[in-house]
């Protein structure tokens, strides 16, 4: 996908959903003909958690007694990464007390991300030090350059992969053989209990016996547990901000996840999700996400000796990992 330049705040908040097919009549011999506007993977629409249309602009007041606004996301999907640009904006113009945190930032890298904001590096040399994801420049160049053009803060939010890789190798335990510097880069207590949150991961899992199915649950609530408290910290000490943050669609969907571990944290927050649905894949009829509809991404592999290659490949890489022993 070509990298998307940064948009102005007038741009970023030009609505992007789908027009219906629009129906014209001609005088001279009353003929119908239909335009029909072909969709792209740019395109969504907005609904309400109760079903009801809305423009971005009426997402962003309807968000706006929100504390914390999780956007999920499907990574790399182009629609995904404009409704987070576009919302960004149409949040700042209503409220400039406006905080970004990312999970594509890892608590070790805050001090370089702060120093290119304020403009002490380039952004190569972000990319390099920070470990910025691969798509940084097509899908989330445009959210960090709105924060430093605005002067808002962004919230390096993640535990490190390495952290949370080891973690799912050796159970939550792993944390507490980390140096006394390495352990702040992750949340300083896991939630492990079966809440509903594990018990929607379990659901998805399709291999491995209980023990290794604990062990990866520990991994992937490190990540939710870590940017959640990244979030209410950063409020302890900024008590008027409003945070957008932009996350992995499992991480914020339904209000479990990241979400669940903010109001264990700090009940009197007010969260607020905002969900990429399609076609394919929706939410539960309880879910109080606004949803963003937009076309599915292509399917990864169609035969299944490619998709369990690409799957030993990442194995192999995890099993390289050197982790404290």
């Amino acid at each position: 996908m070509k990298s998307l330049m940064y948009l102005g705040v007038a741009s970023l908040l030009v609505g992007c959903a789908s027009s219906p097919p629009a129906t014209n009549a001609s005088p001279a011999s009353n003929t119908v003909t239909t335009t029909r506007t072909a969709a792209t993977l740019y395109d969504y629409t907005i609904a309400s958690p109760q079903g009801e249309p809305l423009s971005i602009t009426q997402l962003a007041q309807a968000l706006s007694t929100a504390d914390i606004i999780l956007v999920g996301e499907w990574h790399s999907h182009p629609a995904a990464h404009l409704l987070q640009a576009q919302l960004m904006a149409a949040l700042y113009q209503q409220n400039p007390h406006l905080t970004l945190s990312m999970e594509q930032f890892t608590r070790d890298k805050q001090a370089v991300v702060n120093d290119y904001l304020a403009g002490n590096i380039g952004e190569k040399t972000l990319i390099k030090e920070a470990n910025a994801w691969p798509n940084y420049d097509s899908d989330y160049r445009p959210l960090v350059e709105f924060a430093k053009q605005n002067k808002l803060n962004v919230i390096a939010a993640n535990a490190p992969k390495s952290i949370v890789r080891c973690v799912g190798r050796q159970g939550a335990e792993y944390l507490n053989k980390l140096p006394p510097n390495e352990r702040l880069w992750a949340a300083r207590s896991l939630t492990l209990a079966m809440d509903a949150y594990q018990q929607t991961f379990i659901a998805s899992m399709h291999h491995g016996d209980e023990t290794q199915t604990k062990r990866q649950f520990a991994a992937q609530t490190t990540w939710d547990d870590t940017m959640a408290e990244s979030m209410v910290d950063y409020l302890s000490h900024h008590p008027h901000q409003q945070i957008i943050h932009v996350a992995g669609r499992f991480h914020t969907m339904e209000g479990l996840g990241t979400a669940s571990r903010i109001k264990a944290r700090n009940p009197t927050l007010k969260v607020m999700m905002v969900t990429p649905v399609s076609d394919q894949v929706s939410l539960d009829a309880d879910a109080q996400d606004f949803t963003v509809k937009m076309q599915p991404l292509p399917q990864r592999y169609v035969q299944k000796d490619k998709m369990m290659a690409a799957m030993k490949a990442i194995g192999q890489r995890n099993s390289d990992l050197k982790c404290y022993k």
